[in-house]
């Protein structure tokens, strides 16, 4: 009776193992485990999911939720800031940094037909989940920064990339301090 009960976990168990294996193919083609939503470009659970306020429509130019700049928008040429550098393990804005934030600022509020994705970046130092976590909260840092010198939160959004998109390859203290920042893309209305 044992040994029946055996054979038929181990069954089971191989069953089980070879479902898991199989996967199931997306409408592009793709294998995503059978457990796993399939995640469209346009489907509107990912857009729900985003913290993102208000901001414009592809087609037609109206406000909807959810939708990223970098991908409704185009980018604004020829406008460049300097990066915002932060200490190790910091999110708070040095005062010896605050005057880079301040030309954002400044530009933000005499362009009214441009917003702002902030983004958060981190040296190598750290697990990944943490460099993602302080990333995101230098890049709210400065968009509450910006939002108490007068631009709406509705024109800045924010995105951290951990220590994914390096400034400088490399390590030491340089490279690092380099890598720990603050980076401002502009996008035209």
């Amino acid at each position: 009776m044992k040994s029946r009960f055996v054979v038929v976990a181990n069954v089971a168990l191989l069953c089980a193992l070879a479902f898991m294996d199989t996967g199931c193919k997306t409408k592009d083609g793709k294998l995503r485990w059978p457990w796993q939503k399939e995640i469209l470009p346009n489907n509107p659970e990912l857009q729900a999911n985003t913290d993102v306020p208000n901001v414009f429509d592809d087609r037609t130019g109206a406000l909807v939720s959810g939708a990223r700049f970098e991908d409704t928008l185009a980018p604004v040429e020829g406008v460049k800031f300097a990066p915002v550098y932060f200490a190790l393990d910091s999110y708070a804005l040095a005062p010896s940094e605050g005057a880079k934030a301040d030309q954002v600022a400044q530009h933000l509020l005499a362009n009214a037909g441009h917003v702002l994705v902030v983004e958060g970046h981190c040296d190598e130092r750290g697990s990944n989940e943490y460099n993602l976590a302080l990333g995101e909260n230098r890049a709210l840092a400065l968009r509450d920064y910006l939002t108490r010198l007068g631009v709406s939160g509705d024109r800045i959004q924010t995105r951290s990339y951990g220590e994914e998109k390096p400034a400088v390859a490399g390590a030491g203290e340089e490279a690092w301090r380099l890598n720990r920042r603050g980076e401002f893309a502009l996008y035209q209305k």
